[in-house]
């Protein structure tokens, strides 16, 4: 089944959105949604600029999903690097899903790798442990850093959706990553995400069954895996890219500049960047010639330069 990159991005991003976007009826719907569903974990052939290589399904645990691809730019030699995490609600989604292809024609030509990993989803892992399973990653990238020709001190998280929750929960609290056996990455970039605090979400009157499926019913788990509510002095830098358009279930601006303000309390860098895309575009865009892909790329580049000078 051939879907639209659109349609696509739109499932992993918010399926509940989709689901009530499709015609036809009730059966119709779930049965469309199910396809959509089982398409987004697919793992697909993704396009690689020239010169660059590609190592495939590398483990980092026992269980098949714990598994990343890595792309090495034209003659690495300790290469800084872009970790990728993919979004679909915490369910869905894939390390291959569309966007990741503008990531590496815009990133492996500037001398970085990529990592674009999976985690194992729900129902198998609830999202803490997916964001073990990113940190388990991570700590294996950054020892065998040498054989791949990796820069293990120059590593930035990168997440979409539910993976930018995921990355901006190992933000806040880098102890997950130090459990986990990896070094501090240089930052965060966090494309939208899926809750930054989940607490406030989960209180709404209207939330959507895919937040209730991440995240149960216990105030005591959504505090245990809410960036707002895990911040701490030793969070890493980090940037949110938020829809500014976007108003279902949260306003993500606005939850991302509360976020910050908690940040700037405690002294730990964090910018807002708004955008006028939808959520898929916001990752799907990344890495197309744009003053957005410009605007990300310059906040990484600092982070790369200031480590430069450590």
């Amino acid at each position: 089944m051939r879907l639209h990159p659109a349609a696509l991005v739109a499932l992993v991003a918010f399926v509940v959105l989709a689901l009530l976007a499709l015609p036809g009826n009730g059966q119709d719907r779930r049965n469309r949604m199910q396809q959509l569903r089982e398409a987004s974990r697919q793992e697909r052939a993704v396009a690689v600029p020239a010169g660059g290589v590609v190592l495939r399904n590398l483990a980092y645990g026992p269980d098949p999903a714990q598994r990343f691809d890595l792309y090495l730019p034209a003659r690495a030699t300790a290469a800084p690097v872009v970790f990728y995490v993919h979004g679909g609600g915490w369910a869905n989604g894939d390390k291959t899903n569309r966007g990741l292809a503008n990531k590496l024609a815009h990133w492996l030509p500037k001398g970085y790798a990529v990592i674009s990993t999976n985690y194992r989803m729900l129902p198998v892992a609830m999202p803490l442990e997916q964001a073990r399973d990113v940190a388990r990653a991570v700590a294996q990238a950054q020892r065998r850093a040498g054989e791949w020709k990796l820069d293990p001190a120059r590593v930035v998280l990168m997440g979409h959706s539910a993976g930018a929750h995921l990355v901006a929960l190992l933000g806040a609290d880098p102890r997950l990553l130090a459990e986990a056996g990896a070094s501090p990455p240089l930052g965060v970039v966090a494309l939208d995400s899926g809750a930054l605090d989940v607490p406030a979400l989960m209180a709404r009157p209207r939330v959507p069954q895919l937040y209730r499926d991440a995240f149960g019913a216990d105030p005591a788990y959504w505090r245990s895996v809410s960036p707002q509510q895990q911040l701490g002095r030793s969070g890493l830098p980090m940037l949110l890219v938020c829809a500014s358009e976007r108003r279902f279930p949260t306003a993500p601006c606005d939850e991302a500049r509360k976020f910050a303000r908690k940040a700037g309390a405690l002294h730990v860098p964090m910018s807002v960047q708004p955008e006028p895309l939808d959520h898929g575009a916001i990752n799907h865009d990344l890495g197309l010639d744009s003053g957005y892909t410009r605007k990300v790329t310059a906040w990484i580049d600092r982070l790369q330069a200031v480590s430069a000078t450590r």
